[in-house]
């Protein structure tokens, strides 16, 4: 399941599902080649590949990071996932990632759009080693205490949380930061922190955040260093916060890697 499967501050509240402007996690999937979207938004979509060319590499580099990123955290001994923000599913989700690593790993699925919870349902079948949870990111305390969430996540061992493609939807009123915060603070050491975020540091992109104004989120662009920040009180590992095509890249990097406007890094919680 991934990506930016989050309702931003115009959206609407959990439960209610709003199919007359397009919704992120929708205009990811039909980025992505899925099915899981309406006409409005691959509208929005189009519109979107139209003044920035490279957003259907950038979107596929994105989830290429987050599955190297999982592979990594689950090689380094996590048990462990919580994804925040999972957006509709496409496979291979996080947990077909972890558990071809190893099977026992568990994995918590997070995410206010009813329409993901629907098809998270489906897709997991009840699994117990995996859970999927209808939450806002905005409310980091309801997350962390929700009875699904505490199902199959045990905060006494260490955790890896996935922000992938979703804190570029939270305004900086809604200060991003404290959320991150909060969340780390629950974590115990050896707990990493995965994330990415758009950027517009590589093109000038506003004209891709005028196709968000339209939708159920804004669009957030953050610099490197705004980005960067979001990783206090972690320790990143090499090669440190890059472009998501050039964090541990398992091949050549796509064409236009360099124009790509993600932003990618895992860190380390210590003691």
């Amino acid at each position: 399941m991934r990506q930016v499967g989050f309702s931003g501050p115009s959206g609407l509240p959990a439960g209610a599902i709003d199919t007359s402007r397009p919704h992120p996690a929708r205009i990811y999937d039909y980025l992505l080649g899925g099915k899981d979207h309406y006409e409005v938004d691959q509208r929005a979509a189009d519109e979107l590949a139209a003044v920035a060319p490279e957003v259907r590499i950038g979107v596929r580099a994105n989830r290429a990071f987050l599955q190297r990123a999982v592979r990594h955290v689950v090689g380094s001994g996590v048990r462990q996932i919580l994804d925040i923000g999972t957006g509709l599913p496409t496979s291979p989700n996080v947990h077909e990632t972890a558990q071809k690593i190893d099977p026992d790993v568990r994995v918590a699925y997070v995410d206010n759009d009813p329409i993901v919870k629907t098809h998270g349902d489906a897709l997991l079948g009840g699994s117990g080693a995996t859970s999927i949870v209808l939450g806002d990111l905005r409310d980091p305390d309801a997350v962390l205490r929700h009875p699904d969430v505490r199902r199959v996540i045990d905060f006494d061992e260490p955790v890896a949380v996935l922000l992938v493609a979703v804190l570029h939807f939270l305004t900086d009123a809604e200060r991003p930061g404290r959320i991150v915060a909060a969340l780390r603070d629950a974590l115990p050491a050896g707990s990493f922190l995965v994330l990415s975020h758009a950027t517009g540091d590589f093109a000038d992109r506003s004209d891709a955040q005028a196709v968000y104004t339209k939708a159920t989120a804004t669009l957030n662009l953050r610099a490197r260093a705004e980005v960067e920040r979001f990783f206090d009180g972690f320790e990143l590992v090499e090669p440190g916060l890059a472009q998501v095509p050039f964090w541990r890249p398992d091949g050549t990097p796509p064409e236009r890697s360099g124009e790509i406007g993600f932003y990618g890094g895992v860190a380390r919680k210590s003691g």
